[in-house]
């Protein structure tokens, strides 16, 4: 099976990456081992919020050199700050062709309110969920937090009380109880965010939940909920503001995320509509590789027929999906052997304070300045590493996963695309 380009890992890095090439004309493979790490997001995408020194970021692309000094393996230190300030705003152009209805800028950071009623910041998020402005207040100055009765992944009151205490809003928390999903709640196992948006997005349901959240609302002039509504589009919850009559905003909830999986459904559904090809359920188990290219690839489902590919971009993820694994004796890389930076003692890999910054999560695969993988100090002429998979950055402690995610795999598809076009 030959292929321009094959993608190791259907996560945000992966699927970008691919529909970036696709949409150059490249026939892609993305496999995919299973449910990507975007099923467990927010369903906004960070940049860069914090340096590594702890230094607050309100303006990510203004934060880049002082990064590059901190921190000079972080990926955005070896792509370059104008490079890195091109592609933010390519990765959001993608996003949008995705179908995806996407606020916020890279020239500034904004604030998202949490399901616990908290703000953090973040570059681009869905347009359903309630911002504010870095030093900016929600529009409303009353806001009803409405729960599903229940449902135990997202606590009204815990979020209305701190709602009160960050910005100072008239809010009011209560639970919203429906008939439709007395089947649900009888198994505590299926009363998910999922499975709720599913019985909630039946147009015969609207007008019980309409009714019900006039009642509960009030005079209230917003309306906050979980996410359990609009798994497929925004539909449902556009014709719900128009029957209450008043902006209704969603929270994110648990894993598995509603706003999370609309994401990867997007992307998937770009990629499949440019002629790419989507290997869910299947892993990349070992590789050839022959004078410092990779020449076949073997995956779980089709056993001794490899795949091949001109390119290949390892976006593979960290130890969430196994892209990298520890054992006793340290941290590699499983499909290719690669070279890891981690620390050798065990001791060194985390802190016992759970909410200091953890070491492991700067472990990754080593890099040159192109992202081509290392491999014994070496890199592989055709292989890539963008993503989770790559080291020197945390994601959490410095709020740009996502950044690095996107910004990394359209670095690599237009390398890519400008490689194989030279004659």
């Amino acid at each position: 099976m030959r292929f321009d380009v094959v993608v190791i890992g259907g996560g945000l890095a992966g699927m970008a990456c691919a529909i970036g090439l696709a949409e150059q004309g490249k026939r892609c493979a993305v496999v995919s081992s299973g449910q990507s790490a975007l099923y467990f997001s927010s369903g906004s995408l960070d940049l860069l919020a914090q340096l590594p020194d702890g230094t607050p970021v309100d303006a990510p692309l203004a934060a880049l050199s002082e990064l590059a000094r901190q921190a000079p393996q972080h990926p955005y230190s070896l792509i370059g700050a104008d490079r890195v300030a091109q592609l933010s705003d390519e990765a959001a152009q993608l996003l949008q062709r995705c179908g995806l209805s996407l606020q916020g800028s890279n020239e500034r950071n904004h604030l998202r309110i949490t399901p616990l009623g908290t703000r953090r910041a973040t570059w681009l998020s869905p347009k359903t969920i309630p911002v504010t402005p870095l030093a900016g207040e929600l529009p409303w100055e009353s806001v009803a937090v409405i729960g599903i009765e229940g449902f135990l992944d997202f606590q009204p009151q815990l979020a209305a009380d701190s709602l009160i205490q960050a910005l100072g809003v008239r809010t009011r928390g209560d639970w919203l109880h429906l008939p439709a999903l007395d089947r649900l709640r009888n198994n505590p196992s299926e009363f998910r965010a999922v499975n709720i948006a599913r019985v909630l997005d039946l147009p015969e349901n609207l007008m019980p939940m309409e009714d019900e959240l006039r009642r509960l609302a009030g005079d209230a002039e917003a309306i906050f909920l979980p996410a359990c509504l609009g798994l497929e589009e925004d539909a449902p919850l556009v014709a719900l503001q128009a029957a209450v009559g008043k902006p209704v905003r969603l929270l994110p909830t648990l894993p598995p995320s509603v706003l999370g999986m609309r994401l990867h459904q997007a992307l998937r559904r770009r990629l499949q509509q440019l002629g790419g090809i989507f290997m869910p359920g299947d892993s990349v188990l070992r590789a050839d590789i022959d004078a410092g290219r990779v020449t076949g690839l073997y995956t779980r489902n089709h056993g001794d027929i490899p795949l091949q590919a001109q390119q290949v971009v390892l976006a593979s993820g960290s130890f969430f999906s196994n892209g990298l694994v520890a054992d006793f004796d340290g941290v590699r890389e499983p499909v290719f052997g690669l070279d890891v930076e981690s620390r050798a003692d065990r001791a060194d890999w985390s802190r016992s304070d759970l909410f200091a910054p953890q070491p492991y999560l700067q472990f990754g695969v080593r890099t040159d300045g192109r992202l081509r993988a290392l491999r014994c100090g070496e890199a592989l002429t055709n292989l890539y590493a963008i993503g989770a998979v790559t080291g020197g950055y945390d994601p959490l402690q410095q709020g740009c996963g996502a950044g690095v995610s996107l910004i990394g795999a359209l670095h690599v598809a237009q390398q890519i695309a400008a490689e194989e076009g030279r004659p």
